[in-house]
This record gives C-alpha cells, structure tokens and sequence, in this order.
C-alpha cells in the first residue's frame, strides 16, 4: 500500500493540472499609473469563481483588448493620457502558458487618439484599430512571431452627426470583421454610419466598399459596437445615445447591409440619463445581452428565427457604468465589467428562458474596461 502522505501529494498535482487546464479571462484596468494594467484570472467553469493570477503594468489605460485566433497573442490599446493629442499605441503581447503573464512583443502608433476598439481577422495576421476622437480607423500586419507591422491603412471619416452637441465630428468606435473575413465594419458614433471596407487579410489592406461605402443608422443614435449573429446573415449594433439595438441583414454575396428595426434597451418610463456600451450574442445564436450605462443594468432579448429581438428583462448589472460583456463559448457564463463601479460579475445564464443570476461575490478591481477568453 502507498504511503498517505504519498496519495495525498499526487491527489494535490491531479487537482493543480486539472486547474492549470482552467480557461484564462483577460481584464483590461482602464487607469494611467501603477493602476493601469492587464488582470490575469483563471475561470472555474463548474462554479463560475475567477481567480486572480497576474497582472500585466507594463502598459497605460488599456482601455481594449484582443486575442489572436490561435490564442497565441493579446494586443492592448496603450495609451499615457487616452484621448490627448499625442497618437496612442496598440502593444503587442505574447500569451505565456496558463500562468497569466504576457510577455510584451512591441507596439506601434495608433495613428489617432482615444483608441478605443481592437479586432483581429481570421487569420490572424491583420489587426484594426478604431481611434474615437480623432475619427478613423487603421490596420496593421501581423508578424509570423505576433508583433506588429507599421500601420498599412489609415481610413479617415468625415461629417458631422445629427445631435450637434454630440456629433460634431466623427468618432469611430469599433471595427469587427464580416464572417466571412473579406469585410471590415467600422461603427462610427459621430456621423451615424457603418462604415464598409474591404479587407486583404494578406496584406493588412483597407478599401471602401464600392458597392456599399456606408450604411445610414437612424439619426442622432449614435451606433458603438457591432456583432455578427451566429448564422451571418444579421448585424446588431448598439447604440450608445439612442439607447437601442438595431438590427441589420447582412448579405454575404455582395458585403451589403439593409436596416430592419431596432429595439429600446431602457424601460419606457425611465427618463434618466443613460448611454449603452457592448452587446453579445450566445453561441446558439439564441439570446442577446446589452448594457446600459446610467440605467445601470443589463437588457436580455430572445432573438427569433427571422431575427426579430423581443425584449426578456432589463436587470441590474450589480455595478456602475455596466462597460463591456464576455459570454463563455458553453454559453453558460455571462462576465460583466461595471468599469467606474471597479468590478466585474459574474452570471450564469439559463440556456432556456436567457435569463441571468449572478454567482458569487462581484470581483474588484479599478476601472475594468473590456474582457477577453483563452481557453
């Protein structure tokens, strides 16, 4: 018979490899200083508990993330004064194992100033940033070992918007890759506009989309982010001042967007201030989340056949300022960053009616902005 202590030590080595195999939650700390970071936590998939393992200071305000296909790579806006006339970077960073530590590759200029969105394509090899303030999004090549290129596409937006006190100019907010990966979509809040490029994922390459350069939003609602639906046939995008999410047919064939409704994420009878943030959809396709920042809280729809969300609930995202979404690829899991309320919750979600209750006490942190999954 083996000793114990013997069975004791290799039940404590299962127990530690089963949790080395943990997926790894990435948590950007918006803040300037020692306090601006990237928080490493493992995820216990059974209980929904984040465990913290590292933090990243080696960058300032990263204020958003991405991850690279093969999950190889993190890339982090890194920014001194996010928003100051200064151009800010984007870093490059190599994932090291399941400790949690990333290892910094390089970094190259955003060509703009608060950068404040990172896609990366397909393939890995393009990444895009969208620049708020200065109103225009650029791409860049990705080298075999994960660093960055120069800047191969500086794409500029023009016009103003039609709320004069908040769209004065543009502001692009985000950029997200068609499914097929032959297209680049930039939501730009300051000119209502979705704007369409095509993409050489080769070469890192922008061009307008002559077929369809832009598509309108409704005015004055300001589009933020954007997800594609499982299927790839829909868009939604949330927009930040009109407190909606619209939805979009997408045709693959021709890379062209046609609007169909959109959808309050406030209750009819609030009248207070309030701006939306992110929204994702669940791996089946099946539930849409989106947050709204001032209301405080997180609006669940069910999405029909034909695409049509119906609205589930509006309920409290257990922090201020409800900032950025990250559903578990299971579908079980919804991670909430409440970025000025400095937590982010953890809910899990019921597969069949979409409903969420949060686990668990809600994680500090400062300023948590955006959330990214390594599995």
């Amino acid at each position: 018979m083996r000793p114990l202590a013997t069975l004791l030590t290799a039940a404590l080595m299962l127990t530690s490899l089963a949790r080395a195999d943990d997926p790894l939650v990435f948590v950007s700390a918006f803040a300037s200083g020692n306090k601006g970071a990237v928080h490493a936590f493992q995820f216990d998939g059974k209980t929904g508990a984040l465990k913290p393992l590292h933090r990243t200071t080696d960058l300032q305000n990263p204020f958003f993330l991405a991850v690279s296909p093969d999950q190889r790579f993190l890339y982090a806006i890194d920014a001194e004064k996010f928003g100051g006339k200064a151009d800010e970077k984007v870093a490059a960073y190599g994932i090291e194992g399941r400790t949690g530590k990333l290892k910094r590759l390089n970094e190259q200029s955003t060509h703009g100033n608060a950068s404040c969105y990172i896609s990366v394509d397909a393939t890995g090899k393009t990444v895009a940033v969208a620049n708020y303030s200065s109103g225009n999004v650029a791409s860049f090549s990705v080298k075999a070992d994960g660093s960055l290129g120069e800047a191969v596409s500086i794409m500029q937006h023009t016009g103003p918007g039609a709320d004069p006190q908040r769209q004065k100019g543009p502001n692009a907010h985000s950029m997200v890759m068609s499914p097929d990966n032959r297209f680049a979509l930039a939501a730009d809040l300051g000119i209502d506009k979705i704007m369409v490029y095509r993409l050489d994922a080769a070469t890192a390459t922008l061009t307008p989309h002559k077929d369809q350069p832009f598509v309108k939003t409704e005015p004055g609602s300001g589009p933020r982010h954007m997800v594609f639906h499982p299927n790839g046939k829909r868009l939604y995008v949330i927009n930040e001042i009109g407190n909606s999410v619209t939805r979009f047919d997408y045709a693959a064939e021709t890379g062209t967007l046609t609007l169909r409704h959109s959808i309050s994420t406030v209750p009819a009878d609030y009248t207070g201030k309030s701006y939306c943030a992110d929204l994702k959809i669940t791996p089946d396709g099946g539930f849409l989340y989106a947050t709204n920042r001032g209301h405080d809280s997180i609006a669940s729809y069910r999405i029909a056949q034909d695409g049509v969300l119906t609205l589930l609930a509006i309920q409290p995202s257990l922090g201020k300022g409800p900032q950025n979404l990250l559903i578990t690829p299971d579908g079980q899991w919804l991670l909430c960053a409440n970025m000025p309320g400095n937590s982010v919750v953890v809910f899990q979600i019921d597969g069949k009616t979409g409903g969420l209750k949060a686990v668990g006490d809600p994680v500090s942190m400062p300023m948590p902005s955006c959330i990214r999954w390594v599995d």
